[in-house]
């Protein structure tokens, strides 16, 4: 249960990024007017960088 437990808390950032950021950089997008670059829509490119910014804090650990 322990092994288990610091599994779900090391991957927190990524399911923080994917699960929080993703959606708010998408919903951002559309209601400021902008097009996602490279004709991708809108909630792609917020889980593309919402996963890349969790991944990037998951193996780093920090967001900057």
């Amino acid at each position: 249960m322990q092994k288990a437990l610091k599994a779900l808390l090391w991957l927190l950032p990524l399911i923080f990024g994917v699960g929080f950021l993703a959606p708010v950089i998408a919903e951002g997008l559309v209601a400021a007017g902008i097009a996602a670059p490279f004709g991708l829509g809108a909630l792609t490119f917020g889980l593309l960088v919402g996963g890349v910014w969790g991944a990037f804090a998951t193996v780093t650990g920090r967001w900057i």
